[in-house]
């Protein structure tokens, strides 16, 4: 499928195009300067690969950053390439499910006689979260329904709307230990309490995001959502603290590298073996604020420690 906004967008940086048969458009590459149009670029997969120096990659965005494109240009190839995939045929359909707290969902901050509700308090206070925590995030519980005994912990978006939640079971002998709601995990975690302006701190979890407090954002897994990327691109971020759980240290190395391809200073948190959950506050900020940037070439070397 040919898109003549961003392709024409693209001929701004790599000079002029032509469209082959299979749909990719060809351009001269810059890297190796070849004086026929070697370099071609895919817009339904972002693969852009030149035939002459082996130069390639998986996102379009990634390769104007490489050739020094202004933010506007980028910010507005990311722009096109979201409205891009979204009416590509080969786009699959994909059911949006109305984001909604479970039905017998009761904050923790309301005061209650039922035995849940003590013993969910009971559960937080063992992980270090107390009132301030319980009502800054609105946390709370289920009595009843498909998440009886549950800590429940939502997420907002920018503008206060509920885009998740996370579901915990209190008690330690629950054969799942989370049950996820059944919506896309593409958004921002917490973003009603993200400032774009200070350093990011990606974390797996809700209960690692709350024990970091300052602008943490839970994955909920172990790479950043689409939409993530693209408000860390579109808000200039420029510091991220990776801290991923101590079984996802390989998985860590793979974001961290992910974000200095994107031009971010990135820092991969050695934290002893430990979550942030489990460090505290305290402990995991004396670990952040005395960590290095991390480079390239420690993660190729393997001086991280990692595999």
């Amino acid at each position: 499928m040919y898109n003549y906004e961003l392709t024409s967008l693209l001929e701004k940086v790599l000079g002029s195009s032509y469209q082959m048969k299979n749909g990719e458009s060809a351009f001269h590459c810059p890297f190796c300067n070849h004086h026929k149009k070697k370099l071609q670029v895919n817009l339904d997969t972002q693969k852009w690969h030149c035939w002459v120096c082996n130069k390639g990659g998986h996102k379009v965005s990634i390769l104007l950053r490489k050739v020094n494109a202004s933010r506007e240009i980028i910010k507005e190839a990311l722009k096109l390439l979201d409205e891009y995939v979204s009416y590509s045929k080969d786009k699959k359909e994909v059911t949006e499910y109305q984001v909604s707290l479970p039905n017998f969902y009761k904050p923790l901050w309301k005061k209650s006689d039922d035995p849940l509700y003590k013993n969910a308090l009971s559960y937080l206070q063992k992980r270090g979260i107390g009132p301030r925590e319980i009502l800054r995030y609105s946390i709370g519980y289920c009595d009843g329904g498909e998440y009886r005994d549950r800590i429940i912990i939502p997420s907002y978006d920018v503008e206060g709307k509920l885009n998740y939640f996370m579901a915990r079971d209190m008690f330690p002998n629950s054969k799942f230990k989370y049950k996820n709601p059944p919506m896309s995990k593409d958004m921002v975690g917490f973003e009603l309490f993200i400032n774009w302006n200070e350093p990011i701190v990606l974390v797996e979890g809700a209960f690692d995001a709350i024990s970091v407090r300052r602008n943490a954002i839970p994955l909920f897994g172990k790479f950043p959502s689409k939409t993530l990327v693209k408000r860390l691109v579109e808000k200039q971020v420029k510091k991220i603290y990776v801290a991923l759980d101590e079984d996802a240290k390989q998985d860590a190395v793979k974001l961290s590298k992910f974000l200095m391809d994107y031009g971010i200073e990135t820092y991969l948190l050695d934290m002893e073996d430990k979550d942030p959950s489990e460090l505290g506050f305290n402990n995991f900020w004396n670990i952040a604020n005395q960590s290095k940037q991390s480079k390239f070439s420690d993660i190729i070397k393997g001086r991280l420690n990692v595999f």
